[in-house]
């Protein structure tokens, strides 16, 4: 009898790719706004409501749910989206667990590596350093305090928080959103270019999932990014590298972007390093952790 996993974000790159990981050892649901294929539940966080049923024999949690950071501007009511899409839908899986009186084996979550603030510094964090003070790493903060919730009210015998880099992915996010611009010859780093960004190969974030389920020693908070640092700069110079482009163009100036994206766009301009020490440590090995061999692996399939 395989063990469940329930898998929330159910749509999403990450979630999508992990489940073709898992569904040969284990049996694995989404919960998502609306049934597209037998293992599909429906929950709709705004309302809070949730089929009951995907929790049957449930063994795990992979909690991947959370509206896209840089989708849209951060008004009022997208900052209130932000958060909401993180802490109630924990919430709402926390309550049915409750209700339910389920006890898992693993609750695993998403997390960002905002956590340490939007700031550009020499710096190299660890999971020991405190959050920042910005929004974005209140986000976190309140994240991650969802989850903590878990163990803290015995409904799960370990949490697991995933502080995510940027996912670098053919199909979408970061990745994609740079590859027009570059192929038409017109890209460029944002402000400075001397903001880092710390990163990760979808595969490796997909594989770091894996790894926290089978491993019962996994607890706590880690970063997730390539052991290699690299700076928006430098990462705009190997895609274009990758793909056999010219870079010729000024970079963008930090004035456009702040009136294209408001606050939204601090997270674009700066960016410090985060170290993946701990992961390793605990045994993780990363198949990509060289930026110009991942990008060649995502970039130049055939």
């Amino acid at each position: 009898m395989k063990e469940v996993v329930l898998i929330t974000g159910a749509n999403g790159m990450v979630a999508q790719e992990l489940s073709k990981k898992l569904e040969k050892e284990y049996s694995v649901r989404f919960l998502t706004r609306k049934k597209q294929r037998a293992n599909d539940f429906e929950w709709n966080i705004k309302n809070g409501t949730i089929d009951e049923s995907a929790f049957e024999n449930i063994s795990h949690i992979i909690h991947l749910a959370g509206a896209n950071i840089s989708e849209k501007r951060w008004t009022d009511e997208r900052k209130k989206e932000l958060i909401s899409s993180r802490v109630d839908s924990a919430k709402l899986l926390l309550d049915t667990l409750r209700k339910k009186n389920i006890k898992l084996k693993s609750f695993i979550s998403a997390s960002g590596i905002n956590y340490y603030g939007t700031i550009t510094t020499e710096k190299i964090y660890t999971e020991d350093d405190s959050p920042g003070n910005d929004f974005l790493s209140e986000v976190v903060v309140l994240w991650e305090r969802s989850t903590d919730d878990f163990k803290e009210q015995n409904l799960a015998e370990r949490v697991v928080k995933i502080r995510t880099a940027v996912v670098l992915s053919e199909k979408e996010g970061a990745l994609k959103k740079m590859l027009p611009t570059i192929n038409l010859g017109i890209g460029s780093p944002l402000g400075n270019g001397k903001q880092y960004m710390p990163w990760i190969h979808v595969k490796d974030i997909c594989s770091i999932y894996e790894f926290a389920l089978k491993n019962s020693n996994i607890e706590g908070a880690y970063n997730a990014n390539s052991p290699q640092h690299t700076t928006n700069e430098n990462l705009t110079k190997k895609i274009a590298e990758v793909v056999k482009k010219p870079l010729f163009m000024p970079n963008v100036p930090s004035f456009v972007l702040k009136l294209i994206f408001g606050e939204l766009a601090d997270a674009l301009l700066e960016g410090s390093r985060a170290s993946s020490q701990k992961i390793q440590n605990a045994g993780f090995q990363f198949e990509f952790p060289d930026l110009k061999a991942a990008l060649e692996d995502l970039l130049n399939k055939k």
